[in-house]
């Protein structure tokens, strides 16, 4: 059974999980807690903002702002598209897909292309049904027709998990644009099958990068070798629930680990980060796995948690409205109700600030004003606004 590999004294953690809220600066003394499985949280009452219900959702899933901030595309995993509106009534968009709901499988993620004020384009990921009792999630992008009765047009699917396989665990089905605009990045899980995540014939336990039509890019890694491999971008993933670029142009990812192995990693081409052979957890059953420092050969991860957070959303954080937080990734935590700020030092990552919500916290976004919003898991979730303090 795996522990913390470093013990803490309590002032260092106390130290450790109250410095970064006053200065751009990773936390000094941060090193010990970085390099463990730790990470207590502080009570909300000691956090630099204040939280506001703004409104409620069935089983909320993601959210994307639409520019100027005043409305945002909600998805509920039971498969509704919300617009919500600041200034007016939540509204059902039309036009979206059936989805296969059940278990963590339903509508996911929802993203803008980079030419949505030209294009109005929107991308998808939910749940389908395969042959069988199989299941796999797909993207798709369509056009947002706004207006007092919004609605999509032109699904069109572009990309899907394969193989289908029974269960409906670890679909994963996050979704990134490269900073450029050239690349869209899916996280895809290894549907608790563990051995598909170093398949090379299969897009499972895989970070997959594409052009914005669906096709596979040239200089992918794995290009030459056609096929579902020719899509592989890193693989060794497990269930991947958030994907962010920095400000240096790096994708970073969470992921669900096995017990006790919850993790955040620098994403890098062609790289193996390692699951199932290596994780900082163990099986749920109890059975061990080798740790990380065993096998080099395999990307180890920034920072890990023991006892597992359950990491869900990811974003970058390079504004001005929370002071501290520039340069930081924002991390909603599932089972530990509350939300993580990492601080970014090069290629280093430190665990700057752990929240209790006492709330699972399934999803966090930036909007263009700086402010940050979550969204609240279940099926009385809730839409919320961290208000600075001051």
């Amino acid at each position: 059974m795996k522990t913390p590999a470093i013990a803490l004294s309590a002032a260092m953690i106390v130290a450790a999980c109250s410095a970064g809220t006053t200065s751009n600066a990773a936390p000094a003394d941060t090193a010990s807690l970085d390099a463990s499985g730790a990470q207590p949280a502080t009570p909300l009452a000691s956090a630099p903002f204040a939280v506001q219900e703004i409104a409620r959702f069935n089983e909320p899933w993601a959210m994307t702002f639409l520019p100027r901030g005043k409305q945002a595309l909600i998805t509920e995993k039971s498969g509704k598209l919300k617009l919500w509106q600041e200034d007016g009534p939540t509204l059902d968009v039309a036009g979206v897909p059936a989805v296969a709901y059940g278990g963590q499988g339903g509508f996911g993620d929802v993203i803008l292309a980079p030419d949505f004020a030209a294009s109005g384009t929107i991308y998808l990921s939910w749940v389908e049904p395969g042959s069988g009792d199989t299941f796999g999630a797909v993207v798709g992008k369509a056009k947002f027709v706004p207006g007092a009765a919004p609605r999509i047009d032109g699904l069109q699917i572009i990309w899907k998990q394969d193989p289908k396989v029974t269960g409906r665990g670890h679909f994963s089905h996050r979704l990134a644009f490269s900073p450029d605009g050239q690349y869209l990045f899916i996280g895809s899980g290894e549907r608790q099958k563990f051995d598909p995540a170093q398949d090379m014939k299969a897009n499972l336990g895989k970070i997959v990068r594409l052009k914005p039509d669906g096709s596979v890019p040239a200089d992918n890694p794995f290009a030459s070798e056609g096929g579902v491999t020719a899509q592989i971008w890193s693989l060794g993933h497990r269930n991947i629930l958030g994907l962010a670029f920095d400000g240096s142009g790096r994708l970073w990812n969470q992921e669900m680990g096995p017990k006790g192995g919850d993790e955040v990693n620098l994403v890098e081409a062609k790289a193996n980060y390692g699951y199932p052979i290596v994780s900082n957890g163990d099986h749920y059953d109890g059975r061990d796995i080798p740790n990380h420092p065993t096998r080099p050969e395999f990307q180890a991860p920034k920072l890990w948690w023991n006892p597992s957070v359950s990491p869900a959303g990811l974003v970058w954080y390079d504004g001005d409205v929370y002071p501290g937080w520039k340069n930081s990734l924002l991390m909603g935590a599932l089972s530990g109700e509350g939300l993580v700020r990492m601080q970014i030092d090069g290629d280093t990552l430190h665990k700057s600030d752990r929240w209790d919500f006492g709330q699972r916290i399934r999803e966090v976004e930036v909007r263009e004003d700086g402010t940050i919003w979550l969204l609240t898991d279940g099926t009385d979730g809730k839409l919320l606004k961290l208000v600075p303090k001051g």
